[in-house]
């Protein structure tokens, strides 16, 4: 069986992917956990504790949790952030 891709939700959704990864992510105000797992390295079990334990600082929109780039920034001893 062949799958045929059609454009649809899916290219919308790369779109704006390649568009909000214009922006450096230093310079970002939120991302996603799995953006900030694959930023520091870390896995979403270990981020969920950290945030858990108040050494990350969220925000929650709807049902999406954005972690704040400047609290990771913090997290990784980052001097600029």
């Amino acid at each position: 069986m062949r799958t045929v891709q059609q454009p649809g939700y899916g290219a919308v959704q790369n779109s704006v992917k390649a568009s909000l990864g214009a922006i450096p992510f230093a310079q970002r105000l939120t991302c996603t956990i799995e953006e900030a797992c694959e930023a520091t390295g870390l896995g979403r079990t270990k981020l969920y504790e950290l945030i858990g334990g108040g050494h990350l600082d969220t925000t929650t929109i709807g049902r999406r949790r954005l972690v704040l780039v400047r609290s990771l920034r913090r997290l990784i001893g980052d001097e600029a952030g």
